[in-house]
């Protein structure tokens, strides 16, 4: 019997209205104190005086995102400690720092943290779009501008007679406050000497480090997968998972990309063995027939996973194709609020969750999300797909939370790797990525290669 098939609807009510609530979190003060056992009051002054934007050259790195813009984000404190994050790995964010100015400059960490990124979302009437969800006047932290860029959240009001708004004011997704949400948390750790995955209340004893499995790119020919997977192995990876490409061979007549998907799937599993943990990610490409199909080849080689195999918003055809096969779809990169993943989790719409920090409020939304999961007792797998900072802030809420077992490692990992970052990305000699020892998100930034590669700084 699969893991997945049973009904969550009798505990979901409760768990939502319990720990879930927006702004009833977690008082991260508190925890940030208790973690080195001082009071709250006893933490640094953490008003923010300072916001900066240094802008860098992105000409020699590979950009696993394209919307990446360069853009490393600075918020310094009264006390002098400094939080960052980039931009652009989801939503280019435009105008990031005048709206940092007017919601941060003057305002405390420890006060911000609790309410910057509290709303459950809410899903509007056009569907699981990310449409406006606030009413004017309700946020806790100033909307940002509308303008070019910006996600269909941003510079609206909600559906005209709807009745929609959120419990905690403000909207997911709002790339400007999941952004300075990343920076708080960083401050916070800094601020106690802590990494930031020590500080988080994840229900269990944080975890030291995680396996990795390479997360392969998507190439350009069904022949190019087996060399891929090979070489991962060889690399010491202890599973691998499929990003499709075109599906088609590199000589010959088009075949339907959906069929040149199930050779990579059959060939990949031959070169790798009975054993090697599989998985397979086609990111929404199919419709119902196609994902039905590649499934099942999925279940009869034993494949670990099927991720977003179609449209995240057609729910019921997740649900059906849920019934029909025996691996566990994973989805969730395409949800945008709690109350979306709390709806998909009752109706039996996945098997395990996903989630983008970006998309869902940063730190604390991310965790979240990852703990109405463990309370409907499902695997939560964050994304991690990026930069350096965009792997250490989905890594931080792995290691805290109780119900998450893998690193997704972008294969090759030096994609990851940036300049003004000494550390890199890599697996150990048992597959595994160790968790960071530096406070904060853990990784200092090499300031004389930063100063190197900055066009300009904004301030």
């Amino acid at each position: 019997m699969k893991a997945h098939n049973f009904s969550r609807r009798a505990v979901l009510s409760s768990a939502i209205g319990g720990a879930f609530g927006a702004g009833a979190f977690f008082d991260p003060g508190v925890m940030a104190a208790q973690s080195v056992g001082v009071k709250r009051n006893d933490l640094p002054d953490l008003t923010i005086k300072e916001i900066k934007v240094y802008v860098t050259d992105l000409a020699n790195v590979h950009r696993l995102n394209s919307t990446e813009t360069g853009e490393l984000i600075s918020v310094v404190t009264q006390s002098g400690i400094e939080g960052n994050y980039t931009l652009g790995d989801r939503n280019r964010t435009e105008g990031w720092l005048n709206w940092a100015k007017s919601a941060l400059i003057g305002k405390s960490v420890i006060d911000l943290l609790p309410t910057i990124a509290g709303t459950s979302g809410m899903k509007a009437s056009g569907g699981f779009d990310a449409s406006p969800r606030r009413r004017p006047g309700t946020a806790n932290i100033a909307p940002p501008p509308a303008g070019p860029g910006m996600g269909p959240a941003f510079g609206g009001a909600a559906v005209a007679g709807s009745g929609l708004q959120t419990r905690g004011g403000g909207s997911w997704p709002n790339f400007y406050t999941a952004a300075a949400d990343v920076c708080l948390w960083d401050i916070l750790g800094k601020a106690v000497n802590r990494p930031i995955y020590k500080i988080l209340q994840g229900g269990s004893q944080a975890k030291d480090r995680l396996m990795a499995y390479a997360s392969s790119q998507h190439l350009a020919a069904i022949e190019d997968y087996v060399p891929d997977v090979l070489s991962a192995k060889q690399q010491g990876y202890k599973a691998y998972k499929i990003h499709p490409g075109s599906g088609q061979h590199t000589t010959g007549p088009e075949i339907p990309t959906y069929l040149g998907h199930m050779e990579e799937i059959r060939q990949v599993r031959k070169a790798a063995g009975d054993e090697y943990v599989l998985m397979h990610d086609p990111v929404q490409r199919y419709n119902r027939f196609e994902a039905l199909a590649v499934g099942r080849l999925l279940d009869e080689l034993d494949y670990a996973w099927f991720e977003d195999p179609i449209r995240t918003t057609d729910e019921e055809g997740l649900i059906e194709l849920g019934k029909k096969l025996d691996l566990p779809l994973h989805v969730g990169e395409f949800l945008y609020s709690i109350a979306d993943f709390a709806e998909y989790i009752k109706h039996d719409a996945l098997g395990v969750v996903r989630l983008i920090a970006d998309n869902v409020g940063g730190i604390s939304g991310s965790m979240r999300v990852g703990l109405l999961a463990d309370a409907h007792g499902l695997e939560c797998a964050p994304h991690n797909w990026g930069n350096v900072l965009d792997l250490a802030v989905h890594f931080h809420v792995e290691l805290a939370l109780p119900n998450v077992f893998w690193f997704e490692m972008p294969f090759p990992a030096e994609y990851t790797d940036r300049p003004y970052f000494k550390y890199k990305f890599r697996i150990d000699s048992e597959g595994y990525v160790p968790a960071p020892t530096e406070p904060g998100l853990g990784y200092p930034i090499d300031r004389d290669e930063l100063d190197k590669v900055t066009r300009q700084i904004l301030r």
